[in-house]
């Protein structure tokens, strides 16, 4: 059928694409086969002042015209007070304000209204059995609104990831993050190095086929691996990050760590500003994993109270408390070492090398080897000052890295919140639209194996060993898809659905 080994090769790498695009085809048609009209409560329910009800669809005109009945088209992106009916019953509802987004300029890319009604729960029920009566409208599933505007090209995967970190957001740092990421910070990342590897591809694929008959550059090829080793680099400067955005957005996992009685739990109980944790006098108190998260400086934390480590306790319940302990001192992003004053008084440990020693000493005696801690950042913290002199809490915070407070008699805590703070401002790092940061493990691995692919690619390329360019060309094309599996140019149902499914309904 093909003579011309161009033709063939266009017609296969076509085929591929096809298959390639084959499931984001699939759930393109999967979703709007129906063509149907959605609504749903935007905004939160309960007694309010206003409450915001959203109807998305082709049918959007016909449901303002029975309940708005209004005998003009509204005037767009404006807002109208308005009467509000029941299709069936024919009794106003409410007086509120509508707004009418004809597509596809909205939100979604389809024709959009919002009715913006007094914030009762008798209203928003009568309103939502109002739109339930009108043809062609069904209630929206959730995460469906933006699930259309993803497929009405409005937003990309990361966009819409990001304004899920922005309704979730709970503190300063991840409100700015998310807000970065939702306006496309990310996006126009990494849809720049798309656009270069597809260019790059398309050069290749250009010399492959006419190299040989038209006027082609011999260099391509090495202007082409100049290129892409330096969207490699830039790939892994990115990537290293030191997992910033990732902790900003999930929260500083914090661990809490110490030998029994050293005042833990009363350390995390002033930290949270009430009675998160049991305070005893008894060693051993506590014996579970407890897990509090708050807002530092902006800065999310997760804190970790664990129980006391030692070593040669009889106790079984104590010992599966000591075995969670460590599964979280493993898992931690900070540790929290805290120290009893009266240990050091003990040892006269109070210059910077003695308590270097008596730190060491320390990990020692609870077993904690340095494998556990290597990574992590750690703050030392000597609880009990109020038992030691003036002179001896000066040379304490003398040492680097150590800190005196007593949380019996609340003790030097606001400098320690504000050193706190510092710490984890330099965890979390700062959100900037010039450098913003990535904020998802999917992103990470996608990113990782576009790497992998170019660098596949550029080590096959040397003087000694010349390819066949063909099939390396398809290792480019990994690596297109690799990072379009980001953005959603290439995408499955599995991933859609694992990202949309935390979203609330009307949103």
């Amino acid at each position: 059928m093909f003579r011309n080994k161009y033709f063939i090769r266009k017609y296969l790498h076509c085929s591929m694409q096809i298959v390639g695009n084959f499931g984001l085809i699939q759930v393109f048609i999967k979703r709007f086969s129906s063509a149907s009209t959605i609504y749903a409560l935007s905004s939160a329910y309960g007694k309010c002042g206003v409450s915001v009800i959203r109807v998305s669809g082709p049918c959007t005109r016909h449901a303002l015209h029975q309940i708005v009945r209004n005998k003009r088209e509204l005037k767009e992106r404006h807002a109208h007070l308005k009467a509000l009916y029941h299709p069936l019953s024919n009794e106003m509802i409410d007086k509120g304000l509508v707004l009418w987004f004809p597509g596809p300029a909205s939100f979604t890319g389809e024709d959009c209204c919002e009715f913006q009604v007094h914030g009762s729960i008798a209203v928003i029920a009568a309103m939502m059995d109002a739109l339930s009566n009108v043809s062609g409208l069904r209630p929206a599933t959730p995460g469906e609104f933006t699930k259309r505007a993803f497929f009405g090209n409005k937003l990309d995967l990361t966009e819409v990831e990001g304004l899920a970190d922005l309704i979730h957001a709970e503190t300063e740092a991840q409100r700015k993050q998310a807000l970065l990421q939702s306006t496309g910070s990310l996006s126009r990342i990494y849809d720049a190095w798309r656009r270069r590897l597809i260019r790059c591809a398309a050069h290749l694929e250009a010399y492959i086929d006419f190299a040989e008959d038209e006027n082609i550059e011999e260099d391509v090829i090495l202007k082409l691996t100049k290129e892409l080793k330096n969207i490699r680099d830039e790939i892994k400067v990115h990537l290293n990050d030191e997992r910033q955005g990732e902790l900003l957005r999930d929260g500083v996992r914090t661990c809490i760590i110490g030998a029994p009685n050293v005042g833990k739990s009363s350390f995390l109980n002033l930290m949270c500003q009430r009675d998160v944790a049991i305070v005893s006098d008894k060693a051993g108190t506590t014996r579970d994993v407890i897990e509090s998260t708050h807002n530092f400086g902006g800065y999310p934390v997760r804190f970790v109270d664990t129980a006391g480590l030692r070593v040669g306790t009889d106790d079984t319940i104590e010992k599966q408390g000591i075995l969670k302990a460590r599964e979280s001192l493993e898992a931690a992003d900070l540790v929290l070492l805290i120290a009893d004053a009266t240990h050091l008084k003990q040892r006269r440990a109070f210059d910077q090398k003695s308590i270097e020693l008596f730190c060491a000493d320390y990990f020692k005696e609870l077993d904690i080897s340095f494998e556990i801690l290597k990574n992590k950042h750690i703050k030392i913290i000597i609880n009990k000052i109020d038992l030691l002199s003036i002179d001896e809490i000066e040379d304490i915070h003398k040492s680097p890295n150590v800190m005196g407070i007593s949380c019996k008699e609340n003790l030097n805590l606001k400098p320690f919140l504000e050193e706190f703070t510092l710490i984890l401002k330099g965890i979390c790092g700062s959100p900037l639209a010039e450098a913003p940061r990535l904020t998802h493990a999917r992103y990470r691995v996608q990113l990782e194996r576009a790497i992998k692919h170019i660098d596949i690619f550029l080590s096959e390329y040397s003087p000694e060993f010349y390819p066949d360019m063909a099939i390396s060309a398809q290792k480019l094309r990994h690596a297109v898809k690799d990072v379009e599996r980001i953005t959603g140019h290439v995408s499955t149902e599995d991933i859609l659905e694992v990202i949309f499914r935390d979203f609330c309904i009307g949103k």
